[in-house]
């Protein structure tokens, strides 16, 4: 069987196709490269306004998904018509419910202004207007006006009890009637002295005049109180004739938009009702009771006068387009918004200027995109979200009232309506749990945009990528990469693929290599990135991880970990796994041993007895016994035991790529033919004895090729794949070297019966046309040996058939009289 040419090893980049000498001669990349599909889906998802058409673009971590919907989303959202502000103003009628009002793009803050104006400009002029002299004289007129009217009641009351033989004197809480003679109160023996008919008429006198006296309070009252409500009109008069002069300027600058004209019209009739407000702090405190706290009184003021704001909590005045946000805490506060509070004398206060806007009052109009996993780390946000979407509004209520949980009363803002694209982002894995499980998702994740992990390795292809790699230079302030860096990249892309004739999405790896190699350009003092650059920055991330990797050679090289890489053994062969550490993958040989005799257990997997086997390398053996009974032992019972088993294997044995290297391993023994140590096997069976890809083939032979290099190359040595892994070969130059050079060899297989005329040096044999394989063959080997251990465990069991039956019958006829 011949080997593997080198120059099918590794899909070298001609540089000379590409038509530059640096990336800086290149247009940045204006669009999301090999990802049609995709983009196709973001497309339609976004074209369509229907409710529920949410995006969820999956794809494997480090594809660019965030970064290239975000700029997919961006040059979109340029193009549309920025959405409105969004406002919420004080409610009259009702302030725990502030109302939410919708305006045009900027005119929130303008209103914003204006109102805080309209309050400074009242404030001055009916503080000027209160306070002017005219005012003043007018007030005095009334007040003197009441003064009279007062003493006149009080006067002729002062004289009737005169008269009736009483004077009213003052007290500190009332008036009181004393009796007197000639103007001077009685004394108290002049009281005593009196006979009790003149203390009775006394007596009955004063009840009258009492009751005289209360009459004459309550005139005094009703006076005074028609004194003060004249006083009261007229500041109402004062005050709606300044407000109307500033209200009816303010109404001719939104006459366009009713509901501003509206919310106007109940802010003036407020301030007629709170005329008091927009006195001057000394007028205040003048009618402030004595020992308040002129503070108190300035503070009380200032947070009066906060009806009167407008609360912008979505200003787009500076917006181009329609926005895209992207929220990278999903909590429920930071998506739905929340109500802030404030301590005001010892106590938890709100209103409506306290509430926050949250992610999807932000992105109304336009776009917000989220990690599905960190917004799954917030039910509550996640439930919110969703409900915000199905009932097409926004609402804004403590978390605790939206758990049902019992809460202080609060502000129950009204509902802003929302329109929205949301576009989650994540792995497929979650999208198919969430199908699953959530009944809601499949409702209002209408689209699914998946990005692939691979892109084809076309010459279109090529150029974009080094269109991204200008892009990424442009954007860091890199070094601009040469023609030769960017073909290394892209072979190192390929590699990350696995396939020849594919490029990897992984752009953020990608991206990591060229920072690196743009670091390594500066430190030589480049002019541009080249490919000794980017060889060098491939190299060094993979030397700052490969510690265990040296280590697990060095243990082999020295014979603590036993690899034989030279010589035949008969039912050893030496396998390949892969190791990954995260952020770093490599192959590691081990070595596979077979025991075999007569029974009729089968096969035997140690690893699984040992409770070290995982589901997938189980099948993996239990389909060699079908191969073996199908293919070698159809005309006789499977008469044999076949033990398995991983030579100092001390972690879990997973996957079925090695069930090839375990049938040979079988072969090997059955046929009692020795298997070259210096080919390592890779590559999993099916029944039918073809051999299957595996992964990781490229870790698999450099692992090889790595310890047979440190134990020494003898240009016998080489690895065993299956012929469908060839094109995904991406070997690293010095084993292309070394195989261009002889001193190591990579070849490949189809089927079992090509891989063990390789390591055996016979041919496996066909069936003849009588059912048997032919003469000397390794199939004819092991068929006649299956043959020979079924006839000689059926001539045991006949055997020790008769020897029990033979002690049977002689110890019946010891029992017998």
């Amino acid at each position: 069987m011949p080997e593997l040419p080198a120059g099918s090893l590794r899909n070298f980049c001609d540089e000379t196709c590409l038509t530059f000498e640096t990336t800086a001669d290149l247009p940045p990349l204006r669009a999301i490269i090999g990802q049609d599909r995709a983009v196709q889906s973001l497309e339609f998802g976004l074209g369509i306004r229907d409710r529920g058409y949410n995006i969820y673009a999956a794809g494997q971590a480090g594809t660019g998904k965030t970064s290239a919907i975000t700029a997919f989303l961006q040059d979109r959202a340029a193009k549309m018509t920025p959405p409105s502000d969004w406002c919420y103003v004080q409610n009259f009628r009702d302030p725990s419910q502030p109302r939410a009002m919708k305006l045009p793009k900027g005119r929130g803050r303008q209103l914003q202004r204006d109102m805080r104006r309209l309050v400074v400009e009242a404030q001055r002029n009916i503080s000027q207007s209160l306070e002017s002299s005219e005012v003043a004289n007018r007030k005095e007129e009334l007040l003197q006006d009441f003064r009279r009217e007062r003493e006149s009641l009080f006067g002729k009351f002062n004289e009737r009890a005169r008269l009736s033989g009483f004077l009213v004197q003052t007290t500190a809480t009332a008036l009181a009637l004393v009796p007197h003679r000639d103007g001077r109160p009685l004394s108290n023996e002049e009281l005593a002295s009196l006979s009790p008919d003149q203390r009775d008429r006394m007596a009955q006198t004063r009840d009258e005049l009492e009751t005289g006296m209360k009459q004459v309070l309550d005139e005094v009252h009703r006076a005074e109180r028609r004194a003060y409500q004249a006083i009261q009109q007229m500041d109402r008069e004062i005050i709606r004739f300044d407000l109307d002069v500033l209200v009816r300027e303010l109404k001719g600058e939104y006459d366009s938009l009713p509901q501003v004209e509206a919310y106007l019209n109940d802010v003036e009739a407020d301030m007629e009702e709170n005329a008091d407000m927009f006195r001057s702090s000394q007028q205040q405190q003048r009618q402030q009771p004595q020992g308040s706290s002129p503070a108190a009184t300035s503070t009380d003021s200032e947070n009066s006068m906060r009806r009167y704001e407008v609360n912008v909590i979505v200003d787009n005045s500076e917006t181009s387009g329609a926005p895209v946000v992207h929220e990278f805490n999903p909590t429920y506060n930071n998506l739905m918004g929340r109500v802030d509070k404030e301590a005001r004398y010892g106590a938890l206060q709100t209103d409506f200027t306290m509430i926050r806007p949250g992610s999807l009052h932000r992105a109304n109009g336009g776009y917000l995109t989220i990690r599905i996993e960190e917004i799954l780390r917030n039910p509550a946000a996640w439930e919110s979200l969703k409900r915000s979407l199905r009932e097409q509004k926004i609402i804004v209520e403590e978390l605790a009232e939206r758990m049902g949980f019992m809460t202080v009363k609060g502000l129950t803002p009204e509902p802003i309506p929302l329109d929205v694209k949301t576009v989650l982002i994540g792995d497929a894995g979650l999208y198919h749990m969430l199908y699953r499980m959530d009944p809601d998702f499949p409702e209002l994740f209408r689209v699914k945009a998946e990005f692939d992990s691979t892109m084809e390795r076309t010459e279109a292809n090529v150029l974009d990528y080094a269109s991204f790699v200008c892009t990424l230079c442009t954007k860091e302030g890199l070094l601009p990469m040469d023609r030769e860096g960017v073909s290394k990249l892209v072979e190192h892309s390929s590699r990350l693929a696995e396939d020849q004739n594919k490029l990897s999405t992984r752009f953020a790896e990608i991206s990591n290599v060229i920072r690196e190699a743009g670091y390594f350009a500066r430190q030589d003092g480049a002019a541009s990135i080249a490919a000794g650059h980017v060889k060098k920055a491939i190299d060094e991330k993979m030397h700052r991880s490969d510690l265990i990797r040296d280590k697990i050679v060095e243990m082999i090289q020295r014979g603590t970990i036993a690899i034989d890489t030279e010589g035949a053994e008969v039912g050893q062969i030496n396998g390949l796994a892969v190791l990954s550490l995260g952020d770093f993958s490599f192959g590691r040989p081990g070595r596979i041993t077979v025991s075999v005799g007569a029974g009729r257990e089968g096969l035997v997997d140690i690893e699984r007895e040992a409770r070290l086997g995982g589901r997938l390398h189980t099948k993996g053996v239990m389909i060699l016994a079908g191969y073996i009974a199908d293919r070698l032992a159809r005309d006789v019972p499977l008469s044999l035991v076949a033990r398995l088993t991983f030579e100092q294997s001390y972690e879990e044995i997973e996957g079925d790529s090695a069930s090839s290297a375990e049938l040979y391993a079988i072969l090997s023994r059955l046929a009692d033919l020795p298997i070259r140590q210096g080919i390592a096997v890779t590559g999993s069976v099916n029944q039918k004895g073809q051999v299957q890809p595996i992964g990781g083939v490229n870790q698999k032979v450099e692992g090889f090729f790595e310890v047979c290099q440190a134990k020494g190359l003898t240009g016998d040595q080489g690895v065993l794949i299956p012929a469908a892994n060839v094109p995904h070969l991406m070997l690293s130059e010095e084993v292309v070297d070394a195989v261009r050079e002889g001193r190591f060899h990579v070849y490949s297989a189809e089927t079992i019966d090509e891989g063990i005329a390789l390591l055996t040096g016979v041919s496996a044999g066909c069936l003849t046309p009588d059912g048997t394989f032919e003469n000397g063959t390794v199939n004819r080997r092991v068929s006649d040996r299956l043959a020979e251990m079924a006839r000689n465990l059926r001539d045991f069991m006949r055997s020790d058939d008769g020897a029990r039956e033979t002690r049977g019958n002689h110890n019946r006829a010891s029992e017998t009289p």
